[in-house]
């Protein structure tokens, strides 16, 4: 029994290994001209990635070596590897291609050392664990890999000219290192009614990448690119709405649509800090008053009774009757 269990905590890190070699596979393939192979290495080394944390999450196998060696493999498959590839497929023979795939590798170094640090951030809000600060190295790499799979579905164009390529590059390398919060998938929840959609789904994507695997490719990094708006409008959102984090999303939906609508109608929320300060003052002069009628008090000075405010006269038993 405890062989079998220290092999199935070894597999997490097994499948890091595995996507270590298939991100140095890239590096072969771009260097024997196969540009087709290196895009598929690096892809491979993307899921491996997405595979091995949440196999070591679900076996209980998560341990420093583990967590250690992930950083050190995305290094190598999303930081040199893509570097190289873009750097021996457009890059070279030009005075700005290597500093090019430098500035590429150190920013997806940068960007795995800052995601190390915040694991251990506790000031951050509750709903920041479903962003990511700044796009993923697997994503920044295939992202940057974009014009290359534009030229492998359609050939030269504009995509794969040296200026394209330098300034994509570069731009995507910022974005990595960037503070634009991208959804994280790690706290997607597909619901019961959903999942056997999201299977026929899945069936039809898996068929057009065995038919068409770079368009596929290509139009599915377009729309990721396309979803970074949305997650930063989420991310201001939630920022200014925590408490609807906890919230189901299809209230939360609701909570969004009713604010909507009050934006269309001209209607603003209450004036807090004006109504917390004059109800402070009118506190303060209640108080004011309470503490001079007891100063008064205690001076022997008695109010008049209400009676004789309202106008009215007691009954006296000193005096004669009345005519």
């Amino acid at each position: 029994m405890p062989v079998a269990t220290s092999g199935v905590r070894l597999l997490p890190n097994a499948i890091t290994v595995l996507a270590l070699c298939s991100g140095l596979s890239a590096v072969q393939f771009a260097l024997d001209g196969n540009n087709a192979g290196a895009l598929a290495a690096i892809a491979l080394a993307a899921l491996l990635d997405a595979l091995d944390g949440r196999l070591a999450r679900l076996l209980d196998a998560t341990s420093r070596i583990g967590a250690e060696l992930d950083s050190l493999a995305d290094c190598v498959s999303f930081g040199v590897a893509p570097a190289v590839v873009l750097f021996v497929w457009a890059l070279q023979g030009t005075g700005v291609g290597w500093p090019v795939a430098l500035v590429f590798a150190v920013c997806v170094v940068l960007r795995l050392a800052r995601f190390n640090t915040l694991l251990d951030d506790t000031d951050a809000p509750p709903f920041a664990k479903e962003f990511f600060v700044g796009v993923p190295a697997p994503a920044g790499a295939l992202v940057a890999l974009l014009p290359l799979t534009l030229f492998l579905q359609f050939g030269d164009g504009w995509w794969s000219a040296l200026p394209v390529v330098a300034v994509w590059t570069v731009a995507v390398a910022l974005l990595m290192v960037s503070r634009v919060p991208t959804l994280s998938a790690k706290t997607v929840r597909v619901p019961a009614r959903h999942v056997a959609p999201l299977l026929v789904a899945v069936a039809g994507v898996a068929a057009a990448v065995v038919t068409f695997p770079f368009a596929v490719l290509a139009v599915a990094l377009l729309l990721y690119l396309g979803h970074v708006p949305y997650a930063a409008y989420r991310y201001r959102w939630l920022a200014h709405h925590p408490s609807a984090w906890e919230v189901p999303s299809r209230q939360r939906r609701a909570i969004r649509r009713t604010a909507r609508s009050m934006r269309r109608l001209g209607l603003r929320p209450p004036l807090r800090r004006r109504v917390a300060g004059a109800a402070a003052r009118a506190g303060a002069r209640a108080g004011a008053a309470v503490r001079r009628r007891r100063a008064a008090e205690d001076n022997g000075f008695r109010p008049a009774k209400r009676s004789r405010r309202l106008g009215l006269r007691r009954s006296g038993s000193g005096s004669g009757g009345g005519p």
